[in-house]
């Protein structure tokens, strides 16, 4: 058994093609022994944005802390706030962007750990 505060984790920024403003941490994740999902937590800054983009392969979220929005395959933009989980299947093209000028918003991500 491992126990993680995410307080203890270190954040580090992204810097893949399509990002803007998001950090990421990894509190439990394939080098911990888990064996499916990793968790990677991210924090969006006001303004930022994950990538426009799909996997092959699900994830879900739950969003902890903040709202905004998740980009989906048509452009249309569905409203998340604090509390809130989503699933995002295989193949399906998504963005999530926080829309507000002041607050961070994270959430966590679970993602089959070879896709960490």
């Amino acid at each position: 058994m491992r126990i993680t505060s995410l307080d203890e984790v270190e954040k580090t920024k992204m810097a893949m093609e399509g990002v803007k403003d998001v950090l990421k941490q990894v509190p439990i994740s394939k080098s911990d022994g888990t064996p499916v999902y990793s968790f990677r937590v991210f924090t969006i800054m006001p303004g930022g944005h994950t990538p426009y983009h799909t996997h092959p392969f699900e994830h879900l979220n739950y969003i902890i802390e903040g709202e905004g929005a998740v980009v989906t395959e048509s452009g249309e933009e569905r409203p998340v706030k604090k509390g809130d989980f989503a699933i995002v299947l295989p193949g399906e093209k998504h963005q999530y962007k926080n829309r507000s000028k002041q607050n961070s918003m994270v959430m966590i991500c679970a993602v089959p750990k070879e896709y960490e």
